[in-house]
């Protein structure tokens, strides 16, 4: 102790290889008082008051940042008497990407990323009925053409179920983009689209040119049209949805901590 017990079997997400990645345990009995982070030989860990934080595969606990290591710290400090370990995305964030329990190298997160572009959510669209064909054309064009143009790509969409032609060119283009990010802000990148299941709304997101609640709004755009359609059922739409921007918030952070080279100056969690 302190580190969290491995997901039991068939219980962990399938990756967009086939890969299972760590779940986080649902709960247990808060069994420390204070969370403070140290500076150590291989980055910034955590310590649960004098004991350090490990990884489910008994790894010490060791981030790159100082930036990261304050809100993972955050997370832990912020549990009551019971700690709701599925809340805690940033912590399993970093045990995924110490661990690597899918055992994927840089090339094959990137190559994983990238063929979400294939079934990217925001270049599948429909003909009918007229009024959602009508709403996507005007809220995912936008988007797409962002990304087009950010990157100098052809993107394009379609209708048929086979969706679009991507060209060979835009793959190599958005490879080439992500190989610029470490392995911890890669694992972050791959968390956010498969939220999204779109590269494209992911990639709009981490440049900061929309903001967390528009990019889940528009990856579950089809399913808002049906709930102002048809309504809603009380509270499970809202719980998915606040579930969602949760996640899709705490990994594009991840990304961006991951990616900080400066120190924060001033320590959390000190009177």
């Amino acid at each position: 102790l302190p580190r969290q017990p491995p997901a039991a079997a068939g219980s962990c997400p399938v990756g967009p290889c086939g890969h299972r990645a760590y779940a986080p345990p649902a709960e247990r009995k808060r069994f420390y008082q204070n969370v403070s982070i140290s500076q150590g030989e291989g980055g910034f860990e955590i310590n649960l008051d004098h004991r350090k934080l490990k990884t489910p595969q008994a790894k010490l606990f060791t981030v790159p940042s100082e930036a990261l290591a304050i809100a993972v710290a955050t997370e832990w400090d912020s549990q009551k008497d019971t700690i709701k370990f599925y809340t805690m995305h940033l912590t399993t964030l970093c045990n995924t990407a110490l661990d690597n329990p899918t055992q994927r190298n840089k090339t094959q997160l990137i190559r994983a990323a990238v063929k979400f572009l294939e079934t990217d959510t925001v270049c599948y669209r429909v003909e009918e009925p007229p009024a959602l064909a009508e709403l996507q054309k005007n809220e995912w064009d936008p988007v797409v053409a962002w990304a087009e143009k950010r990157y100098n790509v052809t993107i394009g969409s379609s209708t048929s179920i086979l969706g679009p032609n991507i060209p060979a060119s835009t793959k190599e283009t958005f490879v080439s983009h992500l190989a610029s990010y470490n392995m911890w802000a890669l694992q972050g990148i791959e968390f956010v689209i498969t939220q999204l299941k779109s590269l494209i709304l992911s990639m709009c997101l981490i440049d900061r040119h929309i903001t967390v609640e528009k990019a889940v709004l528009l990856s579950r755009l089809e399913e808002e049209y049906q709930i102002r359609r048809w309504g809603n059922v009380e509270w499970a739409h809202d719980y998915d949805l606040c579930e969602l921007r949760a996640r899709t918030a705490a990994g594009t952070l991840f990304v961006h901590l991951c990616s900080e080279s400066s120190t924060v100056k001033h320590k959390l969690l000190q009177d």
